[in-house]
């Protein structure tokens, strides 16, 4: 069975920031969370900050807090782990949450806490794709189910 990386917080879990989350409930996302294909990671939990925890925005190569307080080191070890894991259960993708510091694959907030965003991905996606995993987010399922039946139809063979 391919299994499949998945952000916490899409998973379920009351991980984000604001010790919130944002369930995806997409038909095929809760078959593939009930069939068990799903490895959940939360980087920002990985790299030991709280729940809650002030809002955080890549601004360069830089990971900050909305208070100032540099966080770059806590997110590098939260997508160290993320990455480690991927290589361990021998994912066949990613499926990470959009905009997020961590997870983003498209488009990420642009550092000033105003709502704004820009292109660019997060840091643990950052990992994720120099070591050639594919990352989709929760916007891109049919994509993601695509890559899903054609690495079943290899993995059968």
């Amino acid at each position: 069975m391919v299994k499949i990386l998945v952000s916490s917080c899409l998973y379920g879990e009351h991980v984000r920031y604001d010790d919130g989350d944002v369930p995806c409930l997409d038909e095929r996302f809760l078959k593939w969370k009930e069939e068990g294909r799903f490895v959940p990671v939360c980087p920002e939990v990985f790299g030991g900050l709280p729940i809650p925890r002030p809002d955080s925005q890549r601004v360069g190569e830089k990971v900050l807090s909305c208070t100032g307080l540099d966080v770059t080191r806590e997110y590098t070890l939260g997508a160290e782990e993320s990455l480690r894991l991927a290589k361990e259960a021998q994912v066949g993708f990613a499926l990470m949450k959009a905009d997020s510091p961590s997870c983003g694959n498209r488009f990420i907030y642009d550092g000033t806490f105003t709502d704004t965003k820009k292109e660019g991905v997060g840091l643990a996606v950052e990992y994720l794709q120099r070591a050639g995993f594919t990352v989709f987010n929760e916007e891109e399922l049919d994509q993601a189910e695509a890559l899903l039946k054609d690495l079943e139809e290899k993995d059968g063979e």
